[in-house]
């Protein structure tokens, strides 16, 4: 769509990080008007032509979830009947990816759920970040362009091989693969949490696998929601020796006392990026930090508009 006009439109989960990335791209945001009525139901309208464009929307499904998700959906409708030439749904967080699969009798895949939803709106690709589970791709039957932040944090990381020797640390079995991929990038060691439940069944055991004593520790996950196994995990890398913890996380949910776990924890500090528009708690905690996607995810949007290869950004 290389003489396609590229239009980049905002939902109200994010508008800070639809500001950065018009920015990067040099376009200004499109002009609509989005609001509820009193029953709180969703009224949008686009205020100018978008006939035969290339458009974008940007809407990370994170709290409040569900009315985010419609609020993308009834976005996608009003440009699909206003007949935009492809529309292209930009989700840095995909809200209910860790309800991915059925691991209990009677319970939904969410995950499939919201892609039918956001497929039968209208949008004719998805542009998403670190998705829970890789898999999830293969729930919609459009294109999805899958980026992750890695670039981001190893540009940040960086900087810290100069202190002391690195240990990149999965916090449980099913995060192994992306953490070897962090230490292979920064030429560090690699350790696991390994979780068990106690004999009596009434506490989680944290065994530490690998070399980490003395070293710089940092914990690499996608998410972190309430920090409990993230603290644990701090806690115990501290107890085996680690000279500090840091963690990086992608999407920096921090619901309930998240917060408090944090500043009460043994981490030197939780890096995650602004997939997620950082709550109120964020500026007054000295352990917090947010890295921006902005430049990664601009990029993406050039390189799909101007259908050049995206590849080089699946680091």
């Amino acid at each position: 769509m290389k003489d396609r006009e590229l239009k980049l439109f905002s939902g109200s989960a994010h508008p800070a990080l639809a500001q950065e990335i018009a920015a990067f791209l040099g376009v200004p945001l499109g002009r609509s008007h989005l609001k509820r009525f009193a029953d709180t139901e969703v009224s949008f309208q686009i205020d100018e032509n978008i006939r035969g464009t290339d458009v974008f929307v940007l809407q990370p499904t994170c709290t409040p979830v569900d009315p985010n998700l419609m609020e993308l959906c009834v976005m996608i409708d009003a440009f699909r009947r206003s007949s935009a030439a492809r529309i292209t749904a930009v989700m840095p967080y995909y809200g209910y990816a860790r309800q991915d699969r059925k691991d209990k009798p009677r319970v939904p895949i969410s995950a499939k759920l919201v892609a039918n939803l956001v497929s039968a709106a209208g949008a004719n690709r998805i542009l998403t970040m670190d998705l829970h589970k890789a898999q999830i791709q293969a729930f919609f039957d459009i294109p999805v362009d899958h980026l992750f932040a890695a670039p981001v944090f190893i540009d940040y990381l960086s900087t810290r091989k100069k202190e002391a020797s690195l240990t990149i640390v999965s916090p449980d079995a099913g995060g192994v693969e992306r953490a070897r991929a962090y230490a292979k990038r920064l030429g560090a060691d690699l350790a696991i949490i390994d979780k068990r439940r106690s004999e009596d069944g009434t506490a989680e055991v944290m065994h530490v696998v690998g070399e980490v004593e003395g070293r710089v520790c940092i914990i690499q996950d996608d998410i972190v929601d309430t920090a409990g196994t993230l603290t644990q995990s701090a806690g115990a890398l501290r107890a085996n020796g680690a000279a500090t913890v840091l963690a990086c996380a992608v999407h920096g949910v921090l619901s309930g006392p998240a917060f408090e776990r944090i500043q009460g924890s043994a981490l030197e500090k939780l890096v995650v990026t602004n997939t997620i528009p950082p709550k109120p708690e964020f500026a007054e905690s000295d352990k917090l930090e947010s890295l921006s996607v902005a430049p990664l995810l601009g990029k993406a949007i050039q390189s799909i508009h101007q259908e050049t290869s995206v590849s080089s950004l699946f680091v």
